[in-house]
């Protein structure tokens, strides 16, 4: 278990990191503010997606490396489907605390560069995942991540969680 929280948290700072930290605020310091994105609602929609968006990131991380005993890094794939917390709302949970960290700080700093940059990253997080990651659970899980993907959205939760008959939370 501790190579798993290890691995996760290795790879939470390189991917996610860099993905909704690092080059947002590399483009915002080439960019200026767009006044069509200022004022204070949007800033405080930009907070609450930061906020949301980094707890939702920090549990679903924790469930790889705790309950799936591996990362979400492909070459350290967890050893069972995760299920349980946010994935009983989701199949995506990490893109979309991802991309509500990206959006939230373009709201934040109203910036028009940043927003850009969020749709592009959603849009090949959703290529990544309709062409790699979605065969693949299909081939590793087989039957329970067919139930899964019919059960679970790829990317708007679910209001009431999905739970699986043979897991227990």
């Amino acid at each position: 278990m501790l190579r798993a929280i290890l691995g996760s948290a290795l790879f939470l700072l390189v991917a996610p990191g860099t993905v909704a930290f690092a080059v947002p605020l590399w483009i915002r310091r080439s960019g200026r503010p767009s006044i069509w994105l200022e004022g204070f609602p949007l800033r405080l929609i930009g907070a609450m997606l930061l906020t949301a968006g980094a707890m939702i990131l920090f549990d679903s991380f924790a469930r790889f490396a705790i309950e799936g005993l591996g990362t979400p890094a492909p070459p350290m794939p967890t050893r069972k489907l995760i299920v349980s917390g946010l994935y009983r709302h989701v199949r995506n949970p990490i893109y979309v605390a991802v991309l509500s960290l990206i959006f939230g700080q373009a709201l934040l700093w109203a910036d028009a560069s940043v927003l850009a940059y969020g749709a592009l990253i959603g849009a090949g997080f959703h290529l990544f995942v309709i062409l790699y990651e979605e065969p693949t659970l299909m081939r590793v899980f087989a039957a329970e991540y067919a139930m899964f993907q019919a059960n679970v959205p790829r990317w708007i939760p679910r209001l009431n969680p999905w739970t699986p008959d043979n897991v227990s939370h």
